[in-house]
């Protein structure tokens, strides 16, 4: 234990976003840093901490899946028991999903979905307040510009990243005179495969994508903008300029907002 060191909990982070925030914190701050990596893939999590080791950095690897509460809080637990401290928390872990909803036979993975991508970051966030209150840290939740704006196809994903956004939200004005900053990130289309494992109607993996993806963006730059938006206390990080427009259009001309919505969609899964 040091309380030297500066303390990260990344969710999420076996792969994808969460992994590559955690490479390029440890390259940034190397043995300043300690990272405590959690996802539900232990072999995957060991192969990142690996990376950030060769770094300099400390690296806690917990297996959790965020969908359970009790291992949110076993999370936290083993993060104070080992480093005495958070600095930060970073909410990144989700599950994507693409259905239209009159094609959904049942809603329980409705639920399920819910539970990781809300409450997940909802019982994370309960667990280390106290710990956040003591450092004066940074809480990070990664939500979608689907979270932002309805998207045909995402009643389940937008539900779940629309009720990330007010918890948040609400957080925020809250938690701000104990000197904690609360940055909601907005990612658009970024070249992972999170929506390749993503349920679909039937609630099984979709096993491909219902959005175009010919101008994604790396991972690379987009962990590089949540990073970059939590040090500075950033309030929202909104990543594409189409998500900083349609966000406001959204005021302006809401029917404007739902044909680019339309519009990002691949022709076969778009309403009939």
């Amino acid at each position: 234990m040091s309380g030297q060191r500066r303390v990260i909990v990344i969710t999420g982070s076996s792969d994808g976003i969460g992994a590559e925030m955690a490479r390029q914190l440890a390259r940034a701050h190397g043995s300043s840093l300690a990272l405590v990596l959690a996802a539900r893939n232990q072999q995957a999590l060991e192969a990142v901490a690996a990376e950030c080791n060769a770094f300099g950095a400390t690296s806690l690897v917990v297996k959790t899946d965020v969908g359970i509460e009790s291992e949110c809080r076993q999370l936290i637990q083993s993060a104070v028991q080992q480093f005495g401290r958070i600095d930060a928390l970073m909410n990144n872990a989700g599950k994507s999903a693409q259905a239209l909803f009159e094609e959904v036979d049942h809603l329980a993975w409705y639920e399920e979905l819910m539970r990781i991508n809300f409450w997940g970051s909802v019982w994370c966030t309960h667990a280390a307040l106290p710990y956040l209150k003591a450092s004066h840290g940074k809480i990070v939740a990664v939500s979608s510009l689907a979270g932002l704006m309805g998207v045909p196809g995402r009643t389940a994903y937008s539900s779940s990243k629309f009720a990330m956004c007010g918890f948040f939200e609400c957080l925020r004005s809250e938690v701000k005179e104990a000197g904690i900053s609360v940055t909601l990130a907005y990612p658009g289309v970024v070249a992972t495969r999170i929506r390749y494992h993503g349920y679909n109607a039937a609630g099984q993996a979709a096993g491909s994508s219902g959005l175009k993806e010919d101008d994604a963006m790396s991972i690379e730059e987009c962990a590089s903008l949540i990073i970059t938006g939590m040090n500075k206390g950033e309030r929202d990080v909104v990543m594409t300029a189409k998500g900083k427009l349609g966000r406001w259009l959204k005021l302006l001309a809401p029917a404007l907002v739902e044909k680019m919505t339309m519009a990002a969609l691949k022709k076969e899964v778009r309403p009939h």
